[in-house]
């Protein structure tokens, strides 16, 4: 790859004709339109998140004379004077919506400044810094092998948006503008189950995690390799909709505790099974608000697993364990009884009649257990609770 160093252009230069995309939060032409500051295999514009904290910074570094770095153009087409940014595009847009007095930053007094508010001294070291820029020239496997290895001081590429600069094209853009779009309507819907921010590309991760059925980063890009000139996302987008839509119809209450969870993989075990709406709600609300219950996230998966199979499946829920005063309470109390009977302390040992029929067992050989087990009712507390030996107790299941 060979590059070229421009040292001439100012701020100004580069800025003018800047056009920024409020719907979609990106820059999308400056340098008076020869420059596409982010072509589709960009990341999306994080400056301006955290009240802007980053592209004022930008702006600061400029009017107190300090350098903001290095910036890459690539020319696609030697035969023509368009270039797209390789690296710099959240700095030019900080630059670009500056200039165009989009936001203000605090000077010296505390006051907040506009571009057009700048006194003549403080515009003219802004509009006539100049920029060091290197245009690079290269096959787009250059290009974009070197794109992997940008680091922007403080976010660094995810592997998201680095396979969607590696495999740009226009499914990708169709992709970004679905599941990157800040501005989309369904956002609100979607973050009930999934969790991630929208502008760092992971819904769109999520949607390809669910497509393929795997969070496998090889997998997922063998998808975008095989779709990349694709015209639409119609499989794609379909499918994500489809486990949207289950998950919404299946839960009719929807809880905190959704947010986050394997969706696509709970869709794929569970779509086809034709559940009772109304008992599952019911089912879902009691486990809710049941103390003992210490993992509610689990809940969702718990009832669909019950309901599909019949199946309890206490530890996706973390019943609350008996406490040290509990256990203590029940060891002594079924010790003294034991001692009194010369059998062993450990019920289930006494029934089995075994070698261990007689055996008092030391507090630390033995666990807790409920004698009616939570999943039918019982509940975590004194009258519940039973101390066994390890053996029998991992035997009967920590239910």
């Amino acid at each position: 790859m060979k590059t070229t160093l421009l040292t001439d252009l100012t701020i100004e230069d580069i800025c003018k004709g800047f056009e920024y995309s409020k719907l979609e939060g990106k820059g999308l032409f400056g340098w008076s339109g020869k420059l596409t500051i982010q072509p589709e295999y960009q990341r999306n514009y994080l400056y301006a998140e955290e009240d802007g904290k980053r592209e004022k910074a930008v702006i600061n570094s400029v009017l107190k004379g300090y350098p903001i770095g290095l910036l890459y153009f690539y020319k696609p087409n030697p035969e023509e004077e368009k270039f797209e940014v390789l690296d710099g595009q959240q700095r030019i847009t900080s630059l670009g919506r500056y200039f165009t007095n989009l936001f203000s930053v605090e000077d010296s007094s505390e006051h907040q400044q506009y571009f057009r508010t700048l006194d003549s001294e403080d515009k003219k070291i802004f509009s006539e810094t100049k920029l060091t820029i290197y245009i690079c020239d290269g096959t787009e496997k250059e290009i974009k092998e070197w794109f992997k290895t940008i680091n922007i001081t403080g976010i660094a590429l995810n592997e998201q948006e680095v396979s969607n600069s590696v495999y740009s094209g226009s499914f990708v853009t169709l992709a970004k503008e679905e599941f990157s779009n800040s501005q989309n309507a369904k956002l609100q819907k979607w973050g009930t189950y999934i969790s991630g921010n929208v502008k760092r590309q992971e819904i769109l991760e999520t949607a390809f995690e669910w497509i393929v059925k795997s969070s496998d980063r090889k997998k997922i890009e063998e998808y975008m390799s095989c779709h990349r000139y694709d015209k639409n996302i119609d499989e794609l987008k379909n499918y994500f909709e489809k486990v949207i839509d289950w998950a919404d119809k299946t839960f009719t209450k929807t809880y905190s505790e959704m947010c986050g969870l394997e969706w696509g993989e709970l869709y794929e075990k569970y779509h086809e099974v034709n559940f009772d709406i109304k008992k599952v709600a019911e089912a879902v609300e009691k486990l809710h608000g049941d103390e003992f219950v210490t993992k509610k996230s689990g809940i969702f998966e718990y009832v669909l697993k019950f309901f599909a199979t019949g199946k309890k499946e206490p530890k996706l829920l973390h019943v609350r364990l008996f406490g040290k005063v509990d256990k203590q309470k029940a060891y002594d109390k079924q010790t003294k009884t034991a001692k009194q009977k010369k059998v062993s302390n450990c019920p289930a040992c006494v029934i089995e009649n075994g070698k261990n029929k007689n055996k008092i067992w030391l507090q630390r050989e033995m666990e807790a257990d409920h004698v009616t087990a939570w999943s039918d009712g019982g509940a975590t507390d004194l009258k519940n609770c039973q101390m066994l030996c390890k053996f029998h107790n991992r035997l009967k299941g920590n239910d």
